[in-house]
């Protein structure tokens, strides 16, 4: 089908895609702690992960970003999530979740921030993006080779964070 039959519409929501990987090493993840002269999540936890480029795939894109932000190479990334985040405007994003085990705990710095291998017992206690409080416990609560869940989030009036899982 030629791109001009694709039914492009610029009047449907558009959205972003990006990617966001967590790493598990036993009883710990792999976080990336923002550096405080970060624009977004300044001194928050976060997975690893970004957008995804022209001529990528998902999952291309997963193994590219884990590797510039870690210095790690984790063949057996699997997709455990999608969430479409309703920005309110257009576009908005859409994030592919992945999950990986890695063997190697000694990751490189990052110029995003500072990677820590973070006890999952420990995880509340740190400060995480708003979205991680509900997918982290519903990412590990799988296990590889689960269908990917299905998820929409979104910001009410007062800009607190709603998300729905399917």
């Amino acid at each position: 089908m030629p791109v001009t039959d694709q039914g492009i519409n610029f009047d449907h929501y558009t959205v972003v895609p990006r990617t966001l990987i967590f790493l598990t090493h036993r009883e710990s993840v792999l976080l990336l702690k923002g550096a405080e002269n970060k624009r977004l999540w300044a001194g928050y936890y976060n997975g690893v992960g970004g957008h995804i480029e022209k001529g990528e795939d998902a999952l291309s894109a997963a193994h590219r970003e884990l590797l510039e932000e870690t210095g790690l190479i984790v063949p057996d990334l699997w997709l455990c999530g999608i969430v479409i985040v309703d920005t309110r405007t257009n576009p908005g994003v859409c994030i592919f979740i992945f999950m990986g085990e890695s063997n190697n705990t000694k990751p490189v710095f990052s110029k995003d921030g500072y990677l820590e291998w973070i006890n999952i017992s420990q995880l509340d206690k740190i400060p995480v993006v708003d979205d991680l409080q509900y997918i982290i416990p519903k990412i590990f609560q799988m296990k590889s080779g689960d269908l990917p869940f299905f998820a929409r989030s979104g910001y009410d009036e007062l800009g607190k964070i709603k998300i729905s899982f399917r």
